[in-house]
């Protein structure tokens, strides 16, 4: 669609429809007779996550029209409504991301520069880690990087080529034959529906909703051995068995203060419980000890948020701290921040993939117990290095995350439906043990692949499962990212964004992160713009050699890296 074509749409209703509900977001669109409004642009993006951002941008910057819908009502997905600062590999500030993803983390830090009170040894520093955390290069705010994408997006709203409708979700799909031709989705607030049409729609949602609405062949949970030749495959498989999930929180800590939330509901259940997990875990799972991922032994470790040392142990404030006081000028700051993402309030005992809408909120509503009473055992109970019980002194935190209750908008989920793919990503392209066993050599190479639009790194982490399986987590190699994971098997222009591509519940384990969900998005959008140029259907691109490597060269012209230098 031309954009002033977009543009008339938009303006085309004398009643004033306004469909996004943050304002500068905002659009007029055609109202029908039965008030149902209509949205048609080329390309409609389901789910407004790292995936469905980069593909929205790489869109709109080669002058598609675009609607975006996101459930909450933050863009940014894990990194902001889920609150986990971002999981990268090493090389993250020099290359193995798209030139887009580095340039989001510029903005972050050219944020905290701009408007935060710094040192100047904060400010002068190129790498500028807000929060100092030991999980990531880049720990800091959710809202600051919900602002940043904000911004990236607001020219493109502002002349009209994009709408954002947030706290929207799927309802409802229309297919013919390998196509969608339209997918409706539901305002939160108000209930009123709004079509949405297009030639091209991506499924960048957390669960790989658009899959399930419009008959796309998907699967989930565990393959097995025989199907898949894994080694870390199970014997049998368990399409129910999927990673544990997570409701985030933040908290900071204020000496000599008294901020004990009222007990929880669900705390005597949550106060002794132990994981039934194969090998099993050490013991209950409000403590300092978890299962150590590699080994699976007991481990032991620290936590004191009064900055006082924990010895040997890893002191579970700093893992994923988001603001260091340290790097801002005296007395801006009580105290520090940090996000609590830890295998202590992972939420082991239910699934909520392929469920019903009311079983996935109760599952919900428990892991917010799990994390509320994680936070009162550790104000109440928790041991102290220096002797004596509980930090009464911790603080939920609720601003930060954006919520009343003070946990994250939406939960932390690391497994979603996938495709089935014209190609699936196998422990042995990527596993580095599987991988010398294949090649024959322990040269340290992942799979070469010919239709490569991507690149990724992060070793396989899988959590403890849903149904019953403790860690799995070995070491990978620095993949590529096949155009094939990115095409389902039979439909023709619906694609995935996020945690839905052609992975394998092993291999879902190193391309579920943050910089490999941006990269998917990036990839997925350039191909629809590709595509359309050249007049094809996008599956076309993979099959024709001389069309995949001028795609490639496309995509290479707009920042993406389609190969790790040797």
């Amino acid at each position: 669609m031309k954009r002033r074509d977009f543009m008339q749409l938009l303006g085309a209703s004398s009643a004033g429809t306004v469909l996004s509900t943050a304002a500068p977001f905002t659009a007029a669109a055609k109202v029908i007779a039965n008030e149902t409004a209509v949205l048609q642009a080329d390309v409609v993006i389901a789910g407004g996550g790292l995936g469905g951002v980069a593909a929205a941008l790489a869109c709109l910057r080669n002058g598609f029209t675009v609607v975006l819908t996101e459930v909450t009502d933050w863009l940014g997905g894990q990194l902001t409504s889920q609150g986990v600062p971002p999981d990268e590999h090493p090389w993250i500030e020099t290359h193995g991301a798209p030139q887009s993803y580095r340039e989001l983390r510029n903005r972050i830090r050219d944020h905290y520069r701009q408007y935060y009170p710094l040192t100047e040894k904060a400010r002068n520093n190129p790498q500028l880690n807000p929060g100092n955390g030991a999980v990531s290069r880049l720990c800091h705010e959710p809202a600051v990087a919900e602002t940043v994408i904000r911004q990236l997006l607001m020219p493109f709203c502002s002349n009209g080529q994009l709408v954002i409708l947030t706290e929207h979700s799927a309802v409802k799909a229309t297919v013919t034959g390998a196509r969608v031709t339209s997918v409706t989705v539901k305002d939160e607030k108000n209930r009123k529906q709004c079509l949405l049409k297009s030639d091209y729609f991506i499924d960048a949602t957390e669960l790989g909703d658009l899959l399930l609405l419009t008959g796309t062949a998907y699967i989930t949970g565990t393959e097995s051995q025989s199907q898949t030749n894994e080694l870390h495959a199970p014997v049998v498989p368990d399409a129910r068995n999927n990673q544990a999930f997570t409701m985030c929180f933040a908290m900071d800590y204020i000496e000599g203060a008294d901020h004990t939330i009222a007990r929880p509901a669900d705390y005597a259940f949550w106060r002794n419980y132990t994981p039934a997990l194969q090998p099993a875990w050490p013991g209950k799972l409000l403590s300092l000890q978890y299962a150590q991922p590699q080994t699976l032994q007991p481990k032991d470790l620290g936590f004191a948020p009064d900055g006082s040392a924990t010895g040997s142990l890893l002191n579970l404030w700093n893992y994923r701290r988001i603001i260091d006081r340290k790097n801002f000028k005296d007395g801006f700051y009580k105290g520090d921040i940090s996000i609590v993402n830890w295998p202590q309030n992972d939420y082991i005992p239910g699934n909520i993939v392929d469920v019903t809408p009311q079983v996935f909120r109760k599952q919900v509503e428990q892991a917010k117990q799990l994390s509320l009473s994680l936070f009162y055992w550790l104000q109440t109970e928790a041991p102290r290095p220096g002797g004596g019980k509980g930090w009464p002194g911790l603080r939920l935190r609720n601003d930060v995350m954006g919520t009343a209750d003070g946990l994250a908008k939406y939960p932390y989920i690391r497994e979603s439906r996938r495709i089935k793919a014209q190609f699936t990503v196998l422990e042995e392209h990527v596993g580095r043990e599987q991988r010398a066993s294949v090649t024959g050599t322990n040269k340290q190479k992942a799979a070469d692949f010919f239709d490569s639009v991507g690149v990724g790194y992060y070793h396989i982490d899988l959590h403890p499962s849903s149904r019953g399986n403790n860690y799995i987590d070995f070491p990978s190699l620095p993949f590529q990212i096949p155009l094939g994971a990115l095409l389902p098997v039979k439909m023709e222009n619906i694609f995935p964004a996020n945690k839905n591509i052609g992975t394998t519940h092993i291999t879902n384990g190193c391309y579920r992160l943050h910089p490999v969900e941006w990269s998917i998005g990036e990839a997925v959008g350039l191909l629809l713009v590709f595509a359309k140029a050249q007049g094809v259907l996008p599956a076309t691109v993979r099959k024709d050699r001389e069309l995949l490597k001028k795609f490639q060269e496309f995509i290479r012209s707009q920042g993406v890296e389609t190969h790790w230098p040797e």
